[in-house]
């Protein structure tokens, strides 16, 4: 049984699934997965709420002041059904036997496919928590998140770039979750030093020529001018970390630069990503060619 989450599209939101078999009664699993004073030992928070369908639930983290963000119970039925909202996102876990175990089915329904890496590491720390506490062991954290996390980016697809038409021409858009918080980011990107009127050498790559720095807030935007349009950075919080959203605009004259665009900026934020994990990779040569040359293919078909 695979152990990697899938990632689906079903009637326009994103679906990600795991299926875990469990060596535990499903009466047990159904207790551990369905009981507050269990589920606060491995949910990400603790679940205040009556257990029968159409229950308010109010979900409270740990150390936050702030008011507790709020959901419904929309299926009950022990012990093999429990669903419910969270915020506008659909949580399910269903159960089947299985021999003297049983298989815990979980699906998360949600619209933000960027967070999807990071929902998908999330919840296997979770399942980590679950199964120690099923086996009556402390828990610990799970494996180290930021290569988990990397990884799927890759299997989800989702350090692929878009492009789109605008008024004036073309804009190539990245958006991407990292795994490291924005001052964190922003410190490696800047490498600790004043922005000038040139932008850091790392916003900057040998396929798109940097012109001077036109926009700048610490810690969340950079942007600067290239020969017919802007690059733009952009930092806000994301799930588990920063989230990085990466622009670049260009003329209609310049239609020849998208490919090369999406190249250059794809590799170099797989390579930021190998940064925050504490890699020291270097520009690999040939690679940005490569992924042009499969942006050109994805933009021109047949």
């Amino acid at each position: 049984m695979a152990r990697n989450g899938e990632l689906s599209a079903v009637d326009g939101r994103n679906v990600l699934r795991f299926e875990r078999p469990l060596a535990h009664p499903i009466a047990k699993v159904w207790r551990a997965i369905t009981d507050p004073d269990h589920t606060k030992h491995w949910f990400p928070a603790a679940m205040n709420t009556e257990l029968k369908q159409g229950a308010t639930i109010l979900f409270v983290f740990e150390g936050d002041d702030g008011a507790p963000t709020k959901g419904t119970i929309t299926d009950f039925e022990p012990p093999h059904l429990f669903a419910f909202t969270w915020e506008g996102e659909v949580l399910r876990w269903e159960l089947r036997e299985d021999g003297d175990g049983c298989v815990l089915v979980f699906t998360h329904v949600f619209d933000d496919r960027a967070g999807a890496a990071s929902f998908a590491t999330g919840w296997e720390g979770c399942f980590v928590a679950l199964d120690q506490l099923l086996a009556g062991q402390d828990i610990t954290d799970a494996a180290p998140y930021g290569p988990r996390h990397d990884e799927y980016i890759g299997l989800f697809d989702l350090a692929r770039g878009e492009l789109r038409d605008t008024a004036d021409g073309w804009e190539v858009r990245f958006e991407r979750n990292l795994t490291k918080p924005q001052a964190e980011v922003w410190d490696l990107l800047t490498e600790s030093t004043p922005v000038g009127t040139q932008p850091p050498l790392r916003f900057t790559n040998g396929f798109v020529p940097a012109g001077p720095v036109t926009a700048v807030k610490e810690n969340e935007l950079l942007e600067y001018s290239w020969d017919g349009g802007v690059v733009r950075w952009e930092l806000r919080q994301g799930y588990g970390g920063a989230r990085l959203v990466l622009t670049q605009t260009g003329t209609a004259a310049q239609a020849d630069q998208r490919a090369k665009a999406l190249g250059a900026w794809h590799l170099h934020i797989d390579l930021l990503a190998q940064w925050l994990r504490g890699e020291t990779p270097c520009w690999p040569e040939g690679r940005a060619e490569e992924l042009a040359a499969e942006y050109t293919e994805q933009l021109n078909p047949g």
